[in-house]
């Protein structure tokens, strides 16, 4: 929608945004920006050459656009086609969630790749990606991903929303027969540590503990070796490669392997605005709200999904 008579509605007064301006507004890029022009989805008009778009009625669009996109991701007779882009950290409960998208939304995509939390946020800052999953703790205060988001997001019009928090620990061989119980375990004799990748919050949170407990990694056999994902330290420690590694309770039960917790961590996904105001995203939401998501996430044990879906953090 075209708006062209700006001095008759008594706009020439108000702030009025150029496409760069109003792409750092929405948190997007400046060709995402056009094409939204060109396909007359953003209220805009031309004006010696170029095109501008006074701050108040995009504030108005905004807040239309996510009214209606959560109405329609509730009705689920109104396709929502598309796809999203995700790519950051991984659990085995996001493979349940694009199960359950493509099941109530078959005409909408999830594509997810592992590349850790700080490649996510990275490439969500870049374009390349519509999600970053996220799981990042800061030691100095104490809270996940959002004293992140300047450094890898900055300038960016960024929401941040809870998927689950879930308990993260040692697995290690059936009966334990090392008996590991902590992070100073890791340099005794006989101990095949499995990594994960540089940039993974994971990692992050190893080194953050091998340091806290005064135990250098150049003491930890399997150190360097490193995989991508929680499942890939799980299978490590069944093919006997390695006897003890970090993951998740979800991987320890469904392949058999001993548990000792480490910590709960906060597991959220960030997004641009708008991104969250399209309706693909908002459907997404949906299902972080919904009982049956609850309660399969419950059933799993170690995971908690009590604010599954809530918006933490929003940049204004």
């Amino acid at each position: 929608m075209h708006y062209k008579n700006f001095r008759k509605e008594g706009l020439m007064s108000a702030e009025i945004m150029n496409t760069k301006e109003v792409a750092r507004y929405l948190g997007i890029h400046e060709k995402q920006v056009y094409a939204l022009i060109k396909s007359k989805r953003i209220p805009s008009t031309r004006v010696t050459g170029k095109w501008i778009f006074p701050k108040k009625i995009v504030d108005e669009w905004i807040d239309t656009n996510t009214r209606s996109g959560m109405a329609e991701a509730r009705h689920k007779g109104k396709k929502i086609e598309g796809a999203l882009l995700a790519a950051g950290s991984n659990d085995p409960i996001l493979d349940f969630l694009q199960t359950d998208l493509r099941r109530s939304y078959p005409e909408l995509y999830l594509f997810s790749t592992n590349i850790g939390s700080v490649e996510g946020l990275k490439a969500l800052h870049l374009g390349y990606t519509d999600i970053a999953w996220s799981h990042l703790f800061d030691p100095q205060t104490g809270e996940y991903n959002i004293p992140y988001i300047p450094a890898y997001l900055p300038g960016d019009k960024i929401v941040l929303v809870n998927l689950f928090y879930r308990d993260l620990g040692l697995i290690i061989s059936p009966g334990n027969p090392l008996k590991v119980k902590s992070f100073r375990d890791l340099s005794k004799r006989g101990i095949r540590f499995i990594n994960r990748q540089k940039g993974s919050g994971t990692r992050l949170l190893i080194d953050q503990k091998l340091k806290e407990v005064g135990t250098s990694s150049q003491k930890i056999a399997g150190y360097t070796t490193e995989v991508n994902t929680h499942f890939e330290v799980g299978l490590s420690i069944l093919s006997g490669t390695a006897n003890v590694g970090i993951a998740t309770v979800a991987v320890a039960k469904f392949l058999g392997l001993d548990f000792v917790p480490i910590t709960r961590e906060r597991f959220d996904m960030v997004l641009s605005q708008s991104t969250f105001f399209g309706k693909a995203a908002q459907a997404f939401i949906e299902l972080l709200h919904s009982r049956d998501f609850r309660e399969k996430v419950q059933r799993i044990g170690g995971y908690d999904p009590k604010e599954s879906g809530r918006v933490l953090y929003s940049v204004n």
